[in-house]
């Protein structure tokens, strides 16, 4: 199934959660070994949203919506192939599918 290349991937999951070191579950470093950082957060938006063109799978059924999860690839600034998986929701009560996360693939 594909989800609607419309789909929503607000800015602050970028800026905040993703190039932003965290102490649990950090996303940063693992996206910075493919050369993604703040000054071109728009690529790594850009390169999330290609996921879209991929077949999205349920993943599971939640209160709020369904959830899909899409396996991919993406190559970063510094030309570096990250295996990652993408979260997606679709909404219930806004009709609109959201970006929810993005981490390794472990599975080769």
């Amino acid at each position: 199934m594909k989800l609607s290349e419309d789909s929503v991937i607000a800015p602050e999951k970028i800026t905040h959660y993703l190039l932003k070191w965290q102490p649990d579950n950090d996303k940063s470093e693992f996206l910075r070994r493919a050369g993604y950082t703040h000054a071109n957060l728009e690529r790594l938006a850009e390169d999330i949203r290609s996921q879209l063109e991929r077949d999205a799978e349920l993943s599971r059924k939640t209160q709020y919506g369904d959830l899909f999860k899409i396996r991919g690839e993406i190559t970063g600034p510094g030309g570096i192939c990250l295996r990652i998986i993408t979260i997606w929701m679709a909404e219930y009560k806004s009709g609109q599918t959201k970006f929810i996360m993005l981490f390794p693939d472990k599975e080769v």
